[in-house]
């Protein structure tokens, strides 16, 4: 039986259609001529393609020469550093192994940056973050631009990671392309309790060992960190635009299952090449319904604001305009169907077990929230992903989902959901646009009208807090922190202090142009806000003691200052102050002097 997709969907879908009808058509038009009814390496010279196979074994290297059978690209982000990333480590053997046996062949294309933002929170290389994103995209392209491959096999899970191997996957989206996981790790201290202890260092009440302690002990091994921030939004977003393999974002690392996958994803790619009689290339897999399927499925969960810009950015390779618009009007549509820490108590592992991706599918699916008639690596229709897989005597299987949450705790359904909207908005007003993540505030919380109090650096508000100077209600104005500034580095770091002063009964918010971290949303934060000071926005006159009015239900964000006052007002001046020397930063001044605007995505690698 059809099932009758819900009209705001619908509408919403069909305005980006129209709205992306040039762009699309340009797109397609230019992944057509970069195919090949052969493969690519046919149109190599013989000295192209003998550099292209030198390293080869003898048995690769019959195989390329031949030219009938696939050569695939693996790009990784492998380091041994992150956890999300070293289990990597293994599988490009794995693949290559997997892929000879289908009588292809697959080559290590391409390492690209892997930046862990757990790691440069509050320090000088966070000023790095975004722009790895582009960095990652551009280095992606290098190892793809050799035109050796068929098909690609893309290997990463983090924050910009996943997002920049998007940027340049649609860039080639003349390639098949799958994408290969690698898991979370298992659950450690409760992330409620991590949070207490840091709110806890943040009062004084315990030290440096203890606080370090907890940290250790929430992270602690291999894998994917296990709240639903940005990384594990990214797996979610992937697997419902149908480029994992059914269920395969959750299974944790160096288990049979996850290796069983692995090899499945090599194949997999092998059957959706030109040489299969089955080709179907990402670019053109990947559509309008596709994108509107990965926002509802974000929404849904609660997910990570930072996938706002990064779902902007790779659409926008894809030939598809979206806005903050679309977020906020599909979020209306859209009800929050699970509770995942920030958004809840229970982690991802615990969404695993309550259900997981087969389960939401499900509910997405039947509520008519989902296009189901969408092309996947597996084929037509997002029904193959309501099953998950098994093994069963050492072999992959995919057997059907559970049919009803484990925990309602942390899978609701659509008809009794935990909010009757996606928890995300549009805030706007005289200061200008911005978004606002509502799913994880207290009730009552997302209405703040208070004092400005103005910082040019979030460093400054710490020490505010530590100096007692904040104990009053106010809105914290977080300024200069923009893609032009500096590279809007994540402010993850303000989440303590400000919960400590919530915690105390102050009423604080937040406006900033920069962004928060995935994992926040305690406290009402108007992020990414456009323009940015740097390019001349309101915020660039705000003046401690302003009133502003930041209203989360409405989504008005207002500076209740008189026009005239402000006409007479000069912007301040950005204080640089060393912001861009320093850890790498003084190289990439011609991508931060690039990158456009947060409602553009913050990308470099277009026009605004």
């Amino acid at each position: 039986m059809k099932i009758q997709m819900k009209q705001e969907i619908v509408d919403i879908t069909e305005r980006i259609i129209a709205r992306s009808v040039t762009t699309r058509a340009a797109y397609l038009a230019k992944i057509n001529a970069a195919k090949s009814t052969t493969v690519h390496r046919a149109s190599l010279s013989c000295g192209n393609l003998a550099h292209g196979f030198a390293a080869c074994g003898k048995d690769d290297k019959q195989a390329i020469k031949g030219l009938n059978h696939s050569d695939i690209a693996i790009t990784s982000a492998y380091n041994d550093m992150l956890s999300a990333h070293q289990p990597y480590q293994t599988y490009p053997d794995i693949i290559k192994k997997a892929v000879k046996e289908t009588g292809g062949v697959a080559q290590f294309a391409a390492g690209v940056p892997a930046m862990c933002d757990g790691v440069t929170q509050g320090q000088p290389g966070m000023d790095l973050s975004l722009m790895s994103r582009d960095v990652i995209a551009m280095s992606t392209a290098i190892g793809l631009s050799h035109n050796m491959f068929d098909g690609s096999l893309v290997l990463g899970i983090c924050d910009k990671i996943v997002p920049g191997l998007l940027l340049a996957s649609m860039t080639f989206g003349h390639l098949p392309t799958v994408f290969v996981p690698a898991g979370p790790m298992p659950s450690g201290i409760p992330n409620k309790e991590k949070a207490r202890v840091r709110q806890q260092y943040a009062k004084g009440e315990v030290d440096e060992v203890a606080l370090l302690e907890a940290e250790s002990s929430s992270y602690h091994s291999a894998g994917t960190c296990t709240f639903f921030g940005t990384a594990n939004s990214n797996q979610l977003v992937v697997e419902v635009m149908g480029l994992h393999l059914p269920g395969a974002s959750f299974i944790p690392p160096n288990t049979p299952l996850r290796e069983e996958l692995t090899k499945a994803a090599a194949r997999q790619v092998t059957r959706l090449t030109q040489q299969s009689g089955n080709y179907m290339p990402i670019g053109e897999m990947v559509d309008e319904r596709s994108i509107v399927n990965a926002i509802v499925a974000l929404l849904a969960t609660g997910g990570s604001t930072n996938l706002i810009m990064h779902i902007i950015a790779f659409s926008r390779a894809a030939g598809i305009i979206v806005d903050f618009h679309d977020f906020n009007d599909l979020s209306h549509a859209v009800p929050l169907i699970t509770r995942i820490y920030p958004n809840g108590e229970a982690d991802i592992n615990h969404f695993q077990q309550a259900g997981g991706m087969a389960l939401l599918f499900k509910e997405l699916i039947e509520a008519g929230l989902l296009h189901e008639d969408v092309e996947t690596i597996c084929g037509r229709g997002l029904s193959h992903y309501t099953q998950k897989p098994v093994l069963e005597d050492g072999q992959l299987k995919w057997v059907d989902g559970v049919s009803e949450s484990g925990d309602k705790t942390v899978i609701a359904t659509v008809a009794k959901p935990f909010k009757v909207d996606g928890g995300l908005k549009t805030l706007e007003g005289n200061l200008g646009t911005s978004v606002i993540k509502t799913s994880s505030l207290r009730e009552g919380a997302s209405i703040v009208k208070a004092p400005a109090v103005v910082f040019e650096d979030q460093h400054e508000l710490q020490a505010a807090f530590d100096n007692g100077e904040l104990e009053k209600d106010f809105v914290a104005v977080v300024r200069f922190q923009g893609p032009k500034a500096r590279g809007m580095p994540e402010l993850h770091k303000l989440t303590p202090p400000l919960g400590v002063l919530q915690d105390k009964g102050f009423k604080v918010a937040l406006v900033t142009d920069g962004r928060m971290s995935g994992a926040s949303g305690k406290v009402p934060a108007a992020i990414h806000l456009c323009p940015e000071a740097l390019d001349g926005g309101l915020i660039a006159k705000v003046r401690t003691g302003d009133m502003i009015d930041l209203d989360g239900e409405t989504g008005k964000l207002t500076l209740l200052v008189d026009e005239q006052k402000l006409a007479k007002r000069d912007n301040a001046l950005f204080q640089v102050n060393g912001h861009h020397q320093g850890m790498g930063r003084e190289i990439f001044g011609f991508m931060r002097r690039n990158l456009s605007s947060a409602e553009t995505g913050a990308c470099s690698l277009f026009d605004e």
